[in-house]
């Protein structure tokens, strides 16, 4: 198990490898796809951005309200292929170091991933309950108006994601499937 302190560094992500289990703790922001579409127009108009995404890691997930004594509610991930088309500009303008997401990207996000030196990380499907117990303190920096698509500025202790794509290409659904394949 690695240990990851949010926002992330270039080395932090260079070591990283597909298939490491990781704990992360510090900032992460959430984008689904309304944000995405937004922060997309905003990079091909030369627009500022509304937060910083410098070796941010972005979480793709709308939380629930938040039950008494919770900073949020069930914060599961969302299918991460839904932000492919977007993510390659993403990466190179920002230099966001991590995404999480559940579920395969398609070939031109592995490219990006490697060029812009990030990774993709999986977090658990259907276990959002067990994962909003790991946000500490959550609050809407952009775009209230998209309600649980709003970004929000995570603070996270030791939640669990797997390296799925690394910045070196490696791919564990990939490696995954070729270690069961008959010959």
């Amino acid at each position: 198990m690695k240990r990851l302190s949010a926002p992330l560094t270039e080395k932090q992500v260079r070591e990283l490898r597909a298939g490491d289990k990781v704990l992360i703790s510090g900032v992460m922001f959430t984008a689904r796809d309304a944000a995405h579409k937004r922060l997309a127009a905003l990079i091909a108009q030369g627009e500022p951005l509304p937060v910083q995404l410098e070796g941010q890691i972005i979480y793709y997930v709308g939380p629930t309200p938040a039950q008494p004594g919770m900073a949020a509610g069930s914060a599961g991930p969302t299918t991460a292929s839904r932000m492919d088309p977007y993510t390659p500009a993403l990466l190179a303008a920002t230099g966001v170091k991590a995404l999480i997401g559940k579920g395969e990207r398609n070939p031109e996000v592995a490219q990006a991933l490697s060029e812009q030196g990030a990774v993709y990380l999986a977090a658990v499907g259907g276990a959002g309950a067990v994962l909003a117990e790991k946000i500490l303190s959550a609050s809407v920096v952009a775009w209230p108006e998209l309600g649980t698509e709003a970004v929000f500025r995570l603070e996270v202790e030791e939640f669990p994601a797997i390296v799925v794509m690394d910045a070196s290409g490696g791919n564990l659904y990939e490696s995954g499937r070729s270690r069961f394949r008959r010959p």
